[in-house]
């Protein structure tokens, strides 16, 4: 392959001239170099040809040709080919998000959700101080006849990676923004949240469901994504979901008739 490479700086090293302000012919400059890494303007592999043509009184023109792919010297992209492909890869990178380093706090509680996100390695399990009033719940609720229990608890930033990117390919990223969080903007990352028994809607008119609904707040849940909401918490009725905020903080949430968000004055969209 090099053979072909070292072919084309030399047919291209006498064809291409440019010419000067008063019409005579000025050689053309040719440079060929061969990169490994990125440079400050542009990444090139290793084995790529940039060829910079130009005179004194004219503008350069740069291409590149990557001799992996490259068997002969008129198989060379045009020079608006590759323009336009650094265009596009440098308004890719300046669209690219700043890393989240920190969690969100607004009035002492933990938010995560379509505004605000987790940082990608915040990773705190399960809160026991959460899984405590689960389980005097479960208590309360089991001494009624009911059976109520965690289907799902704390996810990784990484499982809940793959869960909503299998989503996204099953249904469509807009449908499954509906009913699954972005990595990182999931309640099930902060260890709070908790699915309980059936995740489906199913769950709302069962007994278990309708206790739950009615008592969480007494032992610091909230149902987390009420029904008709959809339009403030961005996400569709969760009758199953809950929230831990403490019994105080929940039980005034519970009383407003509000949503967390409504609650707190603050927004839950993603910023595309």
């Amino acid at each position: 392959m090099k053979r072909y490479t070292y072919i084309i700086i030399a047919a291209l090293s006498v064809l291409l001239c440019a010419c000067s302000d008063d019409g005579n012919t000025v050689p053309a400059v040719v440079t060929a170099e061969t990169t490994a890494a990125s440079s400050a303007a542009a990444e090139t592999t290793a084995g790529e040809v940039v060829i910079m043509v130009g005179g004194e009184n004219n503008g350069a023109i740069e291409t590149s040709v990557k001799e992996t792919t490259i068997p002969a010297a008129e198989e060379i992209a045009p020079p608006e080919t590759t323009q336009a492909t650094e265009e596009t890869t440098s308004d890719t990178t300046a669209e690219t998000k700043p890393k989240v380093t920190e969690v969100t706090y607004i009035d002492g509680i933990l938010i995560a959700n379509k505004t605000y996100a987790l940082p990608e390695d915040y990773n705190p399990g399960v809160n026991q101080t959460a899984k405590r009033a689960f389980d005097e719940m479960q208590a309360a609720a089991s001494r009624e006849g009911l059976n109520i229990y965690i289907s799902s608890g704390f996810r990784s930033y990484e499982y809940q990676a793959g869960l909503y990117n299998r989503y996204v390919q099953n249904h469509g990223k807009a449908e499954a923004d509906r009913f699954s969080a972005r990595p990182g903007h999931s309640e099930h990352q902060t260890g709070l949240a908790f699915d309980l028994n059936t995740i489906d809607d199913s769950f709302a008119a069962t007994a278990e469901g309708k206790w739950v609904a009615e008592h969480c707040h007494e032992y610091g849940f909230i149902i987390r994504y009420p029904e008709g909401k959809e339009h403030i918490t961005g996400y569709l009725y969760e009758p199953w979901h809950i929230r831990y905020l403490g019994v105080d903080t929940a039980t005034k949430v519970y009383n407003s008739g509000k949503t967390l968000e409504e609650y707190l004055g603050i927004t839950s969209e993603y910023d595309e």
